[in-house]
């Protein structure tokens, strides 16, 4: 037996899907898919994948964008606190406000210096 399947590929030029898949295909990465089967083979098992796993995690492309956003907002305070170490640190420091609390100020005094640690 085979192992090799053999099948035809049929785009339709006259639809924007159509066309949208065959700019892919034409226009990919030479040096990572060889042949347009490697392009489509990793673009089926890719799409089937993320389909299994959304299935199986109905919330996970909520905590996907969740942890993306969060990642641009750490990005863009390490960027203002490299701009103007002194100032972004006063500027930090000043929005940390203890709770009435006192283990829950030490808590937060402990998260803040985490975070600053982390920058």
């Amino acid at each position: 037996m085979s192992r090799l399947f053999k099948t035809t590929l049929r785009v339709r030029l006259d639809t924007p899907e159509g066309r949208k898949a065959w700019g892919y295909l034409v226009s990919r990465d030479k040096s990572k898919y060889r042949s347009y089967s490697e392009a489509i083979i990793a673009a089926v098992n890719g799409y089937f994948d993320r389909e299994r796993q959304l299935a199986d995690d109905p919330y996970l492309e909520t905590r996907e964008k969740e942890d993306a956003f969060l990642q641009r907002v750490l990005e863009t305070v390490e960027r203002g606190a490299q701009a103007n170490p002194l100032n972004g640190l006063a500027a930090l420091l000043q929005n940390v406000q203890p709770a009435p609390d006192t283990k829950a100020i030490g808590d937060d005094l402990d998260a803040a210096m985490d975070f600053m640690d982390s920058l």
